[in-house]
């Protein structure tokens, strides 16, 4: 080894040093990244028709979790405190990004769909305690129609009404006040 091996390394520095620097803005700069439709992003916990929550707290999303990332806990619904047209609903409901891999194990798990996941990726955020998100961050928001929970069932008084859809026709809509339901003309669809 010479003197001039020693130093041939810094001939490769001295080379790029001086050249033009290629910064590139993220994210590009006046495009925004569209994702495919089943993509796995932030998760959201989806309602009834009426505004009532789809999860009854039964923990699966829990337990299916391998990253032990969801955090649920159930609770009793009451005639004066109706969260879920069921027995129960999940009352705490936390997810934690910092842990979370996008798996989609919990939406598999889940047996009324109450949870899903959305196309939104950009969940970058400052501090820990941001990126814990709770149950109001995760419920899905209010459509026309829907009132929000705590509030009786308003698709049907016993549970294959409910779940069955919209109640049979004549009667009155109590999501419209003084609205009937109609039968539905031949060829439209379901």
């Amino acid at each position: 080894m010479g003197f001039a091996d020693e130093w041939a390394g810094f001939g490769i520095t001295l080379h790029t040093f001086f050249r033009k620097v290629f910064t590139q803005k993220y994210p590009h700069a006046d495009t925004e990244k569209v994702m495919m439709p089943r993509f796995h992003g932030r998760h959201q916990l989806n309602r009834w028709p009426d505004g009532l929550e789809k999860c009854v707290g039964c923990e699966l999303c829990a337990w299916a979790c391998p990253a032990d990332a969801i955090y649920v806990e159930g609770a009793s619904n009451t005639e004066e405190q109706r969260f879920s047209p069921g027995e129960r609903y999940g009352s705490v409901y936390q997810i934690n990004y910092l842990r979370c891999i996008f798996c989609g194990l919990c939406i598999e798990a889940c047996p009324t769909r109450a949870l899903t996941m959305t196309n939104e990726w950009k969940l970058a955020d400052k501090t820990r305690e941001s990126l814990i998100y709770e149950k109001e961050d995760l419920l899905a928001p209010l459509l026309e129609g829907m009132e929000q929970p705590p509030h009786p069932r308003r698709l049907g008084d016993d549970e294959d009404a409910y779940y069955g859809g919209l109640p049979p026709t004549g009667q009155v809509d109590s999501r419209v006040p003084g609205k009937t339901i109609e039968a539905p003309k031949a060829g439209d669809a379901k």
